[in-house]
């Protein structure tokens, strides 16, 4: 049984082969990836299955991050976003800071944003709540280097302890110690580089009138909170858009107000170390997101976001409060004034 089995299928690869073939290669062909992502409507989801303060206080409503779903492209996908009209391409290269980066450096990059963007939120929704929070760690990395134009020893995801014996608290104390150094001459740098301490020298260059090394840095801070809190993000949801959001929830579970006054409230926007709430990318996919699981208010940073997804709403005539927000004391202050 099992021996004709094998012999008709034997048989049938000889009359179709070259039609088994052809699918054979189209299926390699379609699944070739491309230096794109493939950005299609999102969702919303409420932030508070992710940040839990302990012996919190719960509210009537919910804060919701707003996200779109970015995929990597292939040919497959890359055509299909031709035909569907909520897909959009992006090319890779408009999220590298370097032609040389690969999307395994971008990734890191996003990593670090949604850290450093968990760690800002803590420190203002704590400091607003009038609640004790204190830095605990703040570690400094190479984001991205400029190979091509400057060249240097350091890589991206190198830890920087210091800078000729010298550690600084922020990334503008590294800068500013840069400034006394000759251009041409070469700094030590002690790093950790694949969970080794190792020292490496890099070189002093000139840009714009200002000295640099080469790279960009960026530094992740973390807290000691009283109450204490968990945030726990997925992998795929790196980046720093979600930093509004997330700053929101820790402060309406630390305070006795609510401020979500029972709305369904979506938003999006990064918090910066100053308190200011910064611009994000896919304003129009994340509003409709917004709109599609029925949520009342939409958070939107003020200026070209702002400008951008007030025109969406009305071109596409949808139904949802846009409140236009400047800082997180600002987005407190107009949800509070909610009725």
């Amino acid at each position: 049984m099992a021996k004709k089995i094998w012999n008709e299928i034997i048989d049938t690869i000889k009359e179709e082969w070259k039609f088994i073939l052809f699918n054979i290669l189209l299926l390699i062909v379609l699944n070739i990836p491309l230096n794109y992502y493939i950005v299609m409507g999102g969702g919303i989801d409420d932030v508070s299955s992710r940040v839990k303060v302990e012996d919190s206080n719960k509210g009537k409503g919910s804060l919701n991050i707003s996200y779109v779903t970015q995929i990597n492209a292939n040919v497959l996908f890359y055509g299909l976003s031709y035909i569907i009209p909520t897909w959009e391409r992006e090319n890779a290269n408009d999220y590298k800071y370097t032609e040389s980066e690969s999307l395994n450096d971008i990734s890191f990059r996003g990593d670090l944003d949604l850290k450093t963007a968990n760690g800002t939120a803590t420190y203002w929704a704590y400091t607003l709540a009038n609640k004790k929070v204190e830095l605990s760690s703040a570690r400094l990395y190479v984001i991205a280097t400029y190979n091509d134009e400057f060249e240097t020893t350091l890589k991206a995801k190198d830890e920087i302890l210091s800078i000729d014996g010298n550690h600084y608290e922020t990334v503008q104390e590294y800068a500013d110690y840069i400034q006394t150094r000759d251009v041409g001459s070469t700094v030590t740098v002690k790093i950790i580089r694949n969970n080794k301490e190792q020292e490496v020298e890099t070189n002093i260059y000139e840009a714009e009138e200002r000295k640099i090394i080469g790279v960009s840095l960026q530094y992740v801070k973390e807290y000691t909170t009283d109450p204490p809190v968990d945030i726990q993000f997925q992998r795929q949801e790196s980046g720093p858009s979600g930093g509004l959001i997330t700053t929101l929830e820790i402060y309406n579970q630390l305070t006795e107000k609510d401020i979500t006054k029972g709305y369904t409230i979506a938003g999006t926007g990064t918090i910066e170390e100053d308190g200011t709430i910064g611009q994000i990318g896919g304003i129009e996919h994340k509003i409709l997101g917004a709109v599609t699981a029925k949520a009342d208010i939409f958070l939107c940073p003020n200026g070209r976001n702002y400008k951008n997804a007030k025109k969406y709403v009305k071109e596409k005539k949808l139904k949802i409060k846009l409140i236009k927000v400047d800082s997180i004391e600002d987005a407190i202050n107009k949800l509070e004034e909610l009725k």
